[in-house]
């Protein structure tokens, strides 16, 4: 397997979302390869996640596509269950590292709807979820050779 750039990769997402993506899909779309993991199927979840959680400007939907990428690249799946807490952790490396890049992992704190003080664009969100996941994701390679 090529090794993982996560640069690239990030401006990969990025131009998803000019082709009318959500967030979370241009994050776990674009990782999706890395995971093993099918684009199309990874495209119908992260729909539902996309202008934070369902339009609702909960928690960045990059972030969230993000998380759904950890998840498919550490669960050990339905017959084992033994991975919940591992993956968590994961996530939390992803959500801390998003948190002090972009000082929130609320869509509308991000996008300065609630503060009319922008923290970070879309764009932005997508390429920093994107670019953390996929360093998260080199270093559970790393660590498995």
């Amino acid at each position: 397997m090529e090794p993982i750039d996560p640069e690239a990769l990030a401006a990969q997402a990025v131009e998803m979302h000019a082709a009318k993506c959500n967030c979370a899909q241009c994050v776990a779309c674009t990782l999706a390869p890395l995971v093993g993991a099918d684009e199309d199927t990874c495209f119908r979840a992260a729909e539902a996640l996309g202008a934070g959680l369902g339009g609702l400007t909960e928690t960045c939907g990059a972030l969230t596509g993000g998380a759904l990428i950890l998840g498919l690249a550490n669960s050990s799946g339905i017959a084992e269950r033994t991975s919940k807490a591992a993956t968590y952790h994961l996530v939390r490396q992803l959500v801390t590292a998003f948190r002090e890049k972009n000082g929130s992992t609320l869509c509308p704190e991000l996008k300065g709807t609630t503060t009319t003080h922008l923290l970070c664009t879309c764009n932005d969100c997508i390429r920093d979820a994107a670019y953390l996941t996929a360093c998260i994701l080199r270093e559970q390679e790393s660590a498995r050779s």
